[in-house]
């Protein structure tokens, strides 16, 4: 049997990724899609953290331009995880593997408060856990809860699965033609040049935790398992 180099990982998925080629909104058969391919790393014996973003349905900065209060408006970005988090949830579960949504805001009602002990336990009993409501608190990205939540669960890797990117560029590879591919970073190296990997918060954190990170293509079948198997795919950022 294959033996995958991460035992257990934080996949970082954005709300884009679930809206498909329609841009806004959720897209099931995408979602599906997406499903199969956790699925596939599931059935490896990967324990699976996913943090999901919330981009499809709304933007807290763009709130914020529209000229609302922005910790309003990024409240209203961590409901739209939610929404995202649920839509992600029930695929799953559909597709026989369980799973468990812990949100940072208290909602009781349709998903369990995020707390550490218990989202390790649940990760032990082969169940997926998905961390909703980013941090819990305006300001902050869901790249940073990423950061945040792999350092507190000891997740071995982040796994940052963009949108027909298939790596860290010098410049955004899909307006820049001659735009130069990074294979390995370091976090320090990210924040220093400026690279638009994740925000400075939550490359800090990776850096001072030690995190690895491996950024690659989620619309390129078979990605997320190839990541988890370690094969040379995407650009790693690791160390100081």
């Amino acid at each position: 049997m294959v033996q995958p180099k991460y035992k257990r990982v934080v996949l970082k998925l954005s709300g884009e990724a679930l809206a498909g080629q329609t841009g806004f909104g959720i897209n099931p058969p995408t979602i599906k899609e997406m499903v199969k391919e956790i699925k596939e790393v599931h059935d490896l014996g990967v324990e699976i953290a996913i943090v999901v973003g919330g981009g499809n349905i709304w933007r807290g900065t763009i709130g914020a331009e529209m000229g609302m209060e922005r910790a309003q408006a990024d409240y209203m970005g961590m409901l739209a995880t939610v929404m995202n988090a649920l839509a992600l949830q029930d695929t799953l579960e559909n597709a026989g593997v369980p799973t468990r949504v812990q949100t940072s805001v208290d909602m009781r009602q349709i998903a369990e408060p995020y707390i550490r002990r218990r989202a390790v336990r649940h990760l032990e009993k082969e169940r997926v856990v998905i961390f909703a409501a980013g941090t819990g608190n305006p300001y902050f990205t869901t790249d940073t809860t990423a950061a945040l939540r792999a350092a507190e669960i000891e997740a071995d890797v982040i796994l940052m699965a963009k949108n027909n990117v298939d790596g860290v560029y010098d410049a955004d590879p899909r307006i820049e033609a001659d735009a130069r591919k990074f294979e390995e970073l370091t976090h320090l190296d990210v924040i220093q040049k400026g690279l638009n990997v994740m925000d400075t918060t939550a490359s800090s954190l990776s850096m001072d935790n030690d995190i690895p990170l491996v950024v690659f293509n989620l619309n390129e079948s078979g990605n997320i398992r190839r990541a988890v198997l370690g094969e040379n795919i995407g650009t790693t950022v690791r160390g100081k």
